[in-house]
């Protein structure tokens, strides 16, 4: 199990027992042991059985009268189908995606919400996504161990400057060489 599945699993555990939580994933990675929980996997097409993508899933998300959702990873025009459930009033929902740094996710999930086919402009992905999302956090790999080198708030968006507007909440100290 990566870090990143072993963090989303972490903090999906302050997830009130309550709430109901859809868990989308490629293959079945996150354990939780929550009892309103809905698992759904996509898959490949096989012997005559159609594919059922993470786009797919998440479509039919709000059917599941969802409080929370965990997707475990968007890699691809998802985030599109993602950024349309955080605009609908899903707090607290939780996802991964590969990227350099927590600037660079804000990047790569706008990137991937282009990958979708749906003709949007770029700043108002951009305005959706700082009005979606909150937190991001960066896990950081070093030789011998991953750790969170840094979490930011986003409080905004500035289209005319192409800025996000970005508070520190934690970052970790240098190492010294």
């Amino acid at each position: 199990m990566a870090v990143r599945t072993s963090l989303l699993n972490a903090l999906a555990k302050f997830i009130p027992a309550d709430e109901r939580i859809l868990l989308i994933e490629d293959t079945a990675e996150i354990q939780l042991s929550h009892e309103n929980l809905v698992r759904f996997e996509a898959r490949r097409a096989q012997n005559g059985v159609p594919a059922v993508s993470i786009r797919d899933l998440l479509k039919a998300a709000l059917r599941h009268r969802p409080d929370r959702i965990l997707v475990g990873e968007v890699r691809g025009g998802e985030a599109f189908d993602l950024l349309q459930l955080l605009n609908t009033g899903h707090a607290g929902t939780l996802s991964t995606i590969h990227a350099s740094s927590s600037k660079q996710a804000l990047s790569r999930f706008a990137s991937c919400v282009l990958e979708s086919g749906v003709e949007i402009p770029y700043r108002a992905i951009q305005s959706s996504i700082a009005d979606s999302l909150n937190v991001v956090i960066h896990l950081e790999r070093r030789p011998g161990r991953r750790f969170i080198s840094e979490a930011l708030e986003i409080n905004g968006y500035d289209p005319d400057t192409d800025v996000f507007h970005l508070r520190s909440i934690f970052t970790a100290a240098k190492e010294c060489s």
